[in-house]
């Protein structure tokens, strides 16, 4: 079991740490998509657990950038079954594995919207 949120209608949920440049960026896209990943990101880690993208927006996104925020968003259960998983830390630390060369295609399998759902600063 790789730890994965998958829902009874066909979605998994994701949950995504962020800073305010990133979500300026899906704001813009009428929060329906990601933004290409920079030269410097082969890949975007949207993670599977909601708690270690608190941890994450806290620690790591407010010191970089004075605020983190966590959306959540829902992908169609089988595609998000072609991508990896990977462990980033301990057991509850799971991350999905887009390569930036896909993140157009992950984009149009996402149901809904992107929501935020925490905000620090």
């Amino acid at each position: 079991m790789d730890g994965r949120c998958e829902n009874p209608d066909g979605t998994t949920t994701l949950w995504r740490p962020t800073g305010p440049q990133e979500l300026a960026l899906v704001e813009q896209s009428g929060w329906r998509a990601w933004p290409p990943r920079l030269a410097d990101q082969p890949i975007f880690y949207p993670v599977l657990n909601e708690n270690y993208a608190v941890r994450i927006a806290r620690e790591w996104n407010v010191p970089a950038s004075g605020s983190g925020f966590v959306t959540k968003f829902h992908i169609d259960t089988p595609y998000a079954r072609t991508l990896p998983t990977q462990r980033a830390g301990g057991n509850n630390e799971r991350e999905l594995w887009v390569p930036a060369e896909r993140l157009t295609e992950f984009n149009e399998h996402i149901v809904g919207t992107i929501e935020v759902t925490h905000r620090f600063s």
